[in-house]
């Protein structure tokens, strides 16, 4: 092959489908992943699943994404792919899920009661201080009746001291209802909070009561209203405390609370109106004008109608409750007879015997306080009913829960006793199947691959569970398919040794005649003068030495070494004028600077291949009018890198992304790999010696091959040198010789370069 590099551009050959690294994107490539190994089984980087089914490497892959389609598991909580203890779980559940709602309701009934009761504590808390405040009202109207009635000033002693035991009890009354708006979250309060806003307000409104009380003598029930106003809604409070329970002795017990307090207040009525109507001293009869008199009688009425609702509400003695009140008093019998004979018509007063309104407010006020004893004892009474009713609540809530948990343990027990029964044997079959799986197939195939199927042992262990029911069927047919797994992949690597041994002998064979015939044409080279025969004989020697490339590609197909290596290490110049010459357009090809390093000879030919595939690929897809730029570069720590420049139309990030994925690990030999033999040759024979390859974009257009020589080959098989020197290619005599020893060598000279 001496004068490869002075041949002209003419020399032409019809480019082969096969001959170059394919710059698109390989769909192959998707469908089989993983690097393959090099070896005599060709492609022992196949998964075993695809091992296993009979058909030669990357059939079975085509309908892969189909199968994925209709065999999808689904979503994780579908029912199908719910463990069988949860499924053991769940069927026990339902019943026990009925249980536990019904239970839950009763508990839920039980906390709501004892919300609702923790809510009549604070409304009896408030209720006793309303209650307080009430009595204070009704004294300061009564007792205040007389003096101011008589003309009195509001600096009495009298008048001044029952207004200021008012105005404590309402300080007291609104620090009280602070407790309510921190409840604010309890929908059963908002009445009650609207109620006490409305009682705020109306207690606003004392200061303007106070300063027109009795002012006219002839109509004192404008004054005595105006308190029964204020009076009536602050025990309007008892009715508060009925809307916000639903237990029914509660609100009996507010009910009859509400109306002992509302009898209580028209008691005081009564004793308001008479009391303005008497003089200071009991030497005249007072004066008691017909419309004070008939509001009074009224309110002797209502006293009455109250106390018989009461008595019929209260669900206890009400007769024994109102006994102080109803017989055994003869100072309240007395206040109650003459406030009957009073009102009862228009000139009572003057028919009954001449007193003070202090002699009356001292003999009535005997009953009001005995009313306000009965009044607070009804309150005691439903605050400790409530608190009876509330420690029975959490009684039973903690009854339930605890049958709620019990039924729950023994349920939960039960459903794991009888799963645990059951995934035994399915949890041997899970870990025997994983182990098959992710081990022993692998680890098989890999010694079918490696050596003869004969030479390995292809038994299979039993799974181990012989039970009669569905799970020990389950196992048998396990064992079944494990065994014809193991057999198919006996099978499959015998047939992929075999077709391996036909690459061989008919990649050999075509290299013995390929070899002839480059004898043959070099001993024409050398006789013939003329130019033009001499052209053609160039042009039938590259054809040839193309064959030749392609009949090694089989030999890299199957998995072989190359058959004759160099013993010596080779310039690495020469190495890139040998792969040059086996380019059909090795003219455009341009050497740059190149290191004066040498290649191990053990990686020669197959370097000298490597590059050559990548200069074919580079010439192929760029411009005829274009070079192909090859530089080289000794790196510090000993490596070398080449880089192969084209400035063709380049490729997308996606195409190369792709591409260099395939260099990193090449794809398991398929039908795909006949259309695209150059990049699968150049990353098995770059995996054989650890270069490392990667295609990038060229900064002037084009794509970038950078070729990352290791140490191991850069330096001859020796240490990296301190400071490599650069040298720079040249047509020299001695170098072009050196190349052409090395294409020499490639066409079947001596392996001793």
């Amino acid at each position: 092959m001496q004068g490869r590099f002075k041949r002209d551009g003419s020399a032409s050959a019809e480019p082969e489908s096969q001959g170059g690294t394919d710059r698109g994107s390989s769909p192959q490539h998707a469908q089989n992943p993983g690097p393959a190994q090099t070896g005599n089984g060709g492609d022992r980087g196949s998964r075993p699943g695809v091992t296993a089914g009979g058909a030669p490497a990357g059939k079975p892959a085509a309908p892969a994404p189909k199968a994925k389609s209709s065999s999808s598991p689904g979503s994780r909580i579908a029912l199908r792919n719910w463990r069988i203890s949860t499924r053991l779980v769940s069927l026990l559940a339902l019943p026990v899920v009925a249980a536990t709602s019904l239970g839950a309701l009763r508990i839920s009934d039980s906390m709501d009661d004892i919300q609702q009761l923790d809510n009549m504590k604070l409304l009896t808390d408030m209720t006793k201080q309303a209650t307080e405040l009430a009595a204070a009202l009704q004294e300061e109207r009564d007792k205040s009746a007389g003096p101011l009635a008589n003309g009195a000033k509001t600096s009495d002693f009298t008048v001044k001291g029952v207004r200021e035991k008012t105005d404590r009890a309402r300080a007291a009354f609104m620090e009280g209802t602070h407790d309510i708006d921190a409840a604010a979250g309890e929908k059963n309060l908002d009445g009650v909070r609207d109620n006490v806003v409305a009682i705020a307000t109306e207690l606003g409104k004392l200061s303007s009561i106070r300063d027109d009380a009795y002012a006219d003598t002839d109509n004192t029930t404008q004054t005595v209203d105006a308190y029964h106003r204020l009076i009536d809604q602050l025990l309007g409070l008892s009715q508060d405390m009925a809307e916000a329970t639903s237990n029914p002795e509660m609100i009996q017990r507010t009910r009859a609370l509400a109306a002992f307090s509302s009898a209580k207040e028209y008691a005081s009525i009564q004793r308001a109106v008479i009391a303005a109507a008497l003089p200071a001293t009991d030497k005249t009869f007072g004066e008691l004008s017909e419309n004070d008199r008939k509001y009074a009688a009224s309110a002797l009425d209502s006293q009455e109608s109250e106390l018989t609702s009461f008595a019929s509400i209260y669900d206890g003695n009400a007769e024994a409750l109102t006994k102080p009140i109803d017989d055994g008093s003869p100072t309240i019998e007395a206040a109650d007879t003459y406030a009957e004979r009073v009102l009862e018509r228009q000139d009572g007063l003057q028919l009954r015997d001449k007193r003070s309104y202090l002699d009356w407010i001292d003999a009535d006020s005997t009953k009001i306080q005995e009313m306000s004893k009965i009044e607070l004892t009804l309150l005691n009474q439903m605050e400790q009913k409530a608190r009876e009713l509330r420690n029975e609540s959490e009684r039973e809530a903690i009854i339930s829960g605890a049958l709620i948990l019990l039924v729950l343990g023994v349920s939960l027990v039960g459903a794991f006793v009888v799963a645990r029964s059951m995934i035994r044997s399915l949890r041997r079959l899970q870990d025997t199947a994983t182990k098959v799986a992710q081990d022993r197939l692998p680890e098989l195939v890999k010694q079918l691959s490696e050596s003869d199927p004969q030479d390995v042992d292809t038994s299979v262990q039993s799974v181990g569970v012989h039970s009669k029911d569905e799970i020990g069927q389950v196992a048998a047919a396990f064992d079944d398919v494990h065994r014809e797994a193991v057999r198919l992949a006996a099978e499959q690597a015998l047939l992929r040794g075999n077709v391996n041994a036909m690459f061989t002998n008919l990649s050999r064979r075509s290299q013995g005649l390929i070899q002839r015939q480059l004898s043959l044409i070099s001993e024409l080279e050398s006789r013939e003068a003329d130019p033009d025969q001499l052209s053609s004989l160039f042009k039938l020697d590259h054809l040839a030495t193309r064959m030749r490339r392609n009949g090694e590609n089989l030999l890299v197909l199957a998995g072989e070494e190359p058959g004759r290596r160099w013993t010596r290490p080779v310039p690495l110049v020469d190495v890139l004028r040998a792969a040059a010459s086996e380019v059909e357009q090795y003219e455009r090809i341009e050497l740059a600077a190149v290191p004066t390093t040498e290649v191990a000879g053990r990686v020669v030919n197959d370097l000298v291949h490597l590059l050559a595939e990548l200069l074919e690929n580079a010439t192929s897809f760029s411009s005829p009018q274009t070079k192909v730029k090859v530089t080289g570069h000794a790196l510090p720590d000993g490596r070398v890198l080449i880089e192969i420049h084209d400035t063709g139309i380049g490729l997308s990030p996606e195409d190369l992304a792709s591409i260099n994925e395939r260099l990193a690990s090449p794809p398991t030999v398929d039908v795909s790999v006949s259309r695209r033999m150059g990049l699968f040759v150049v990353g098995r024979l770059s995996q054989r010696h650890g270069i490392r390859i990667q295609l990038r974009p060229s900064d002037s257009g084009g794509t970038t091959a950078l070729v990352m020589l290791p140490v191991d080959v850069a330096q001859g098989g020796k240490q990296a040198p301190g400071k490599p020197g650069q040298g720079v290619a040249s047509g020299a005599p001695a170098a072009a010789q050196a190349a052409a020893g090395v294409a020499a060598a490639r066409r079947g000279g001596a392996g001793a370069g």
